[in-house]
């Protein structure tokens, strides 16, 4: 076999064209499987035929498709440059903002939702359960903002600030939104009421 030119050790004609070098090459290795001393031998007389190809590109003889990878081609690519790094947020807001656990949502969402059906459907004239449902959801927001830090002043901070901003934009909101939809048959109060409580949740959910 060393007396062979390399295109007669791969069993192709010089006029072989490159998937018939490339499924020749495959085929003696298949063959040739354990072999390490054959497969040598294909290996380079492969590459010797491939610097042939190259070489003939070079001189405007023949074109070589670019998915051909020659031998002196084969080195290791460079590696990929990482994506950019999407701008993170802010350090304050990162330092607000918490990653709750399914139990951190679930639970509070259960309580305020609770407050908010009996903000709903209390019975006419029933003003005070309204004010009692605010009073209860202040308390809850307060207790489970408390657990996650245990700092009893900034969770009652954020629950008032929580409460006066809740109930000034349901009076703003409730004043253009309820009469477009008369059919909820909800007074400005209930809107509020309930707008605070999804405000409870969130904030309790989902601040430090």
């Amino acid at each position: 076999m060393s007396d062979q030119n390399p295109y007669e050790k791969l069993g192709v004609s010089e006029e072989a064209s490159f998937d018939e070098i490339q499924d020749a090459r495959n085929r003696l290795f298949q063959q040739h499987n354990g072999d390490t001393k054959h497969l040598e031998v294909i290996e380079a007389a492969y590459d010797a035929i491939l610097m042939d190809r190259l070489r003939m590109r070079q001189e405007g003889k023949i074109k070589v498709p670019e998915r051909i990878r020659f031998p002196e081609l084969r080195v290791q690519s460079p590696p990929k440059e990482s994506p950019i790094p999407r701008q993170q947020s802010p350090a304050w807001l990162q330092g607000l903002l918490d990653e709750p656990s399914p139990a951190d949502i679930l639970l509070p969402g259960a309580w305020f939702l609770g407050l908010s059906s009996i903000s709903l459907f209390y019975p006419e004239g029933g003003e005070q359960i309204l004010q009692l449902a605010l009073v209860v959801g202040v308390g809850t927001s307060i207790y489970f903002l408390n657990r996650k830090e245990g700092k009893f002043g900034r969770a009652v901070l954020l629950t008032l600030l929580t409460l006066i901003i809740g109930l000034i934009a349901g009076g703003l909101v409730a004043i253009w939104l309820l009469p477009q939809i008369p059919f909820l048959n909800l007074s400005s109060n209930q809107f509020s009421t309930v707008l605070t409580f999804i405000f409870f949740w969130l904030v309790s959910s989902f601040l430090r």
